[in-house]
């Protein structure tokens, strides 16, 4: 019952008949998978403001590396992840990168059990981490092969948008679940003021910092269960059409995601200072970033047999120019969001937590704010909101068309940047940050919204772009590059905010999306384009 044969869903009779039912129930077990490993992947931005407030020894520079060295290895992962597919099955893929998830949950519970846990090990979690961020890839590549193309923009907008929510299930659940004691062990207490969804928490309470990791196994192994039984593969030609066994399956995956996380060490080692267990080479992210996305392609391809062969067909997507444009534009959308997402929390922490006073002539950033917003009350809604709407702007697309949708978004982004630049400026000069924050997170919801909208209105463009064997791997390659961001933006507003101009970054980021308005319009939109908005 779980490899499909035949599958042709732009076949009308067959889409009523059987189609439309089996990819509804595989879309319903896709989407709580990929919810968990967004969950696991971003989990160290709400785990890191809690190790603050906790007293953990560790220095915010030193805290920031925890959400890059996640980021970094999730999207590094994605590049194999997008490829999975065609050669080990929908059902195989999503059931074992989804037990996968275990690994870095049941660490992360251990290793917080102690304030003394050395930094490489948490580090060593944040890499595992990255199974989750890799998900995303083979789950919208396999869910793209499951609906007809006139269906596509919601059905992808449906998984992404409501998966994303494993942001903000995160962000909600995990500070709840630090406040007692639910799978016993001994508190920590707190030295700074915490918080929940529901309020403040003050100093000197008990916190259960280690079920942050413990509590997604209540999901995870009854989700590698439903999974398994209830999932199918498809054998079309156009799918996969030489399924392999499910242990040959996982051992495929398991070396091309060896590959991955081997060209993120090394990234990673080139990026990161000596003090925090790098080279100290300073080579630049950039260059390091590229680096990394091409030794990962190239050694995927030293792979020998049959999967040399599957690769050599699939990486035909990268002689079609508008694979490298969507990539530009969905990490526009995507990457902001993510980035974003994995950075608000402590953003919020750092810069409205503490007063910005000066000392002997010397502005100082390290005097607790009495009267700042928790961070842990108020990030989960930039998440929620960019979550919740991205379904919408599939539909939004699908009436209006993609390019179109995407363009109005990236206005908005360009917009919204510059305020958020211009409210963390004048916060983080100020010994009463409090009075900016409203205005602050306003236009920080604002920017979620258009990156929800935008991102959604990127996966009805790709499905119109590109035929049918390559919208999977194009899904899959555009999202790894795009959550690049979720390295970048942590790593760029850190050192920004090390700098004392965090408003820099996002300057930068508004300049970049002034780019994107025209890429996407010389694209898809200018007359005489070859896709008109798509």
């Amino acid at each position: 019952m779980s490899d499909i044969q035949k599958w042709d869903v732009e076949d009308p009779k067959f889409w009523d008949s059987e189609g439309k039912k089996i990819a509804s129930r595989n879309l319903w077990l896709s989407i709580p998978s990929l919810l968990c490993g967004f969950a696991v992947w971003l989990y160290w931005g709400i785990i890191t403001v809690q190790m603050l407030n906790l007293g953990f020894p560790f220095e915010k520079s030193e805290l920031f590396t925890l959400m890059a060295i996640s980021g970094l290895t999730g999207a590094t992962l994605r590049i194999p992840s997008s490829f999975f597919i065609r050669m080990c099955g929908g059902r195989n893929t999503i059931v074992f990168t989804t037990a996968l998830l275990m690994l870095p949950a049941i660490g992360t519970g251990i290793a917080l059990q102690d304030m003394n846990t050395p930094l490489w090990v948490f580090q060593g979690l944040a890499l595992l981490s990255g199974f989750g961020g890799g998900n995303f890839a083979s789950s919208m590549s396999n869910i793209s092969f499951f609906y007809p193309k006139k269906q596509q923009g919601l059905a992808l907008g449906l998984n992404a948008g409501l998966g994303n929510f494993g942001v903000t299930t995160m962000q909600i659940l995990v500070p709840l679940v630090m406040t007692f004691g639910l799978f016993g062990g001994e508190p920590m207490t707190l030295v700074n003021t915490s918080g929940t969804l529901i309020g403040k928490i003050p100093a000197g309470s008990d916190a259960w910092i280690f079920n942050a990791g413990y509590v997604w196994l209540f999901l995870l192994i009854p989700l590698a269960i439903f999974g398994w039984f209830g999932m199918n593969n498809i054998k079309a030609e156009h799918v996969t059409p030489d399924l392999p066994n499910p242990v040959i399956s996982f051992g495929i995956i398991s070396a091309m995601l060896l590959i991955g996380f081997g060209t993120a060490i090394v990234g990673l080692w080139l990026i990161l200072p000596e003090k925090v267990n790098g080279s100290g080479f300073g080579v630049p992210k950039e260059m390091v970033l590229v680096g990394v996305v091409g030794a990962t392609v190239m050694l995927l391809k030293f792979l020998p047999g049959k999967i040399r062969q599957n690769l050599d067909r699939q990486y035909k997507i990268f002689n079609n120019p508008h694979t490298w444009v969507m990539s530009i534009i969905y990490t526009m959308t995507f990457g902001s969001f993510i980035g974003f997402a994995a950075a608000f929390p402590l953003s919020i922490k750092v810069i409205f937590g503490y007063q910005h006073i000066m000392v002997d002539g010397v502005m100082t950033h390290d005097t607790v704010n009495a009267n700042g917003p928790s961070a842990l009350m108020f990030a989960w809604m930039g998440a929620f909101i960019g979550a919740l709407i991205r379904p919408v702007g599939g539909w939004m697309a699908d009436k209006m068309g993609g390019a179109k949708v995407t363009q109005y978004c990236s206005a908005v982004m360009v917009v919204s940047a510059l305020g958020v630049a211009y409210y963390m400026k004048a916060a983080y000069a100020s010994a009463t940050p409090e009075e900016y924050f409203v205005q602050f997170f306003i236009l920080f919801l604002f920017l979620f919204a258009a990156t929800g909208i935008g991102n959604g209105s990127t996966f009805r463009t790709v499905s119109m772009v590109f035929n049918k064997e390559q919208a999977g791997p194009v899904l899959g390659w555009t999202s790894a590059v795009a959550a690049y961001g979720a390295f970048y933006i942590p790593k760029v507003l850190g050192e920004q905010i090390k700098l004392t101009t965090p408003e820099n970054a996002l300057i930068g980021f508004a300049i970049f999306y002034a780019v994107c308005i025209g890429i996407n319009w010389w694209f898809y939109l200018r007359p005489g384009a070859e896709h008109q908005n798509p």
